[in-house]
């Protein structure tokens, strides 16, 4: 596929992500059809091709199979920013993400995440320990450990300004990759004073192992979630593969 196409494929596919997301195209509706996207586009078929192969990976349209693909849902697909983002996921919601910042500064980490990080136990690594809000409601609780040759980039920036992973964007790290694992754990006294709730209330704990494009890691997050605040949301298509991973504990069983 030539870059033309590359860039051809995307836009049609967010536009037709934006007509789902919107309600323009409500469930059960067709998707415009090849030749009407590729009028609207000034494309060829190819590109109108992947980007609705994009969409049913996603979840969101109907693998059509011999006629036209129809809408399954409107939920919204992740941007992969939104991902390792608090702040990107918000503002795709149209929320105002705000923090409190608790911690940030050079300390030794936990022997599991320098592992993951590569670095030496006897060395340290930037930590960053905020509160997340949303209409001044906390909503998470977020830590972040990153190398040093990561982390350098964050120790003078304002980490209650604004996104710490816009700034290391543009500082030129690199996020290509993220392995999230999804548990609960109980709400500590710590905790659950910074969320509002009571201990030992049970919060969605979210970590994630994120890497540049060459495997390097760049970040180790752990992040504890108000379950009141959210919900998990994900489609699913015959034929295609999930990203999820549902993983049984036997020594959990009774």
């Amino acid at each position: 596929m030539s870059p033309r196409d590359k860039q051809q494929h995307k836009k049609i596919a967010d536009y037709l992500r934006e007509q789902i997301s919107s309600g323009v195209l409500q469930p059960g509706n067709f998707l415009p059809s090849e030749a009407d996207l590729c009028e609207k586009f000034s494309s060829s078929r190819g590109p109108v091709r992947q980007a609705v192969a994009a969409l049913r990976a996603e979840g969101l349209v109907s693998s059509g199979r011999g006629r036209r693909s129809t809408v399954l849902a409107s939920t919204q697909a992740e941007l992969f920013e939104s991902i390792y983002s608090i702040s990107s996921w918000l503002s795709e919601y149209d929320v105002d993400p705000q923090q409190h910042t608790l911690w940030l500064a050079r300390r030794r980490a936990p022997r599991d995440i320098t592992r993951f990080l590569r670095v030496d136990p006897e060395q340290n690594v930037v930590f960053v320990h905020r509160v997340r809000y949303t209409e001044d409601h906390p909503i998470a609780i977020e830590r972040m450990y990153f190398p040093m040759v990561v982390g350098k980039h964050i120790l003078d920036f304002d980490a209650d300004a604004g996104s710490i992973h816009a700034h290391l964007r543009d500082c030129g790290v690199d996020f290509d990759n993220v392995r999230r694992e999804l548990t609960l754990e109980e709400a500590n006294a710590e905790d659950a004073e910074a969320l509002g709730v009571a201990t030992g209330t049970p919060l969605w704990r979210l970590q994630m192992e994120i890497s540049n494009h060459s495997g390097e890691p760049v970040e180790l997050a752990v992040y504890l979630y108000r379950a009141d605040r959210m919900k998990l949301a994900m489609n699913s298509v015959r034929g295609g593969v999930s990203p999820l991973e549902v993983i049984p504990t036997p020594g959990n069983f009774a």
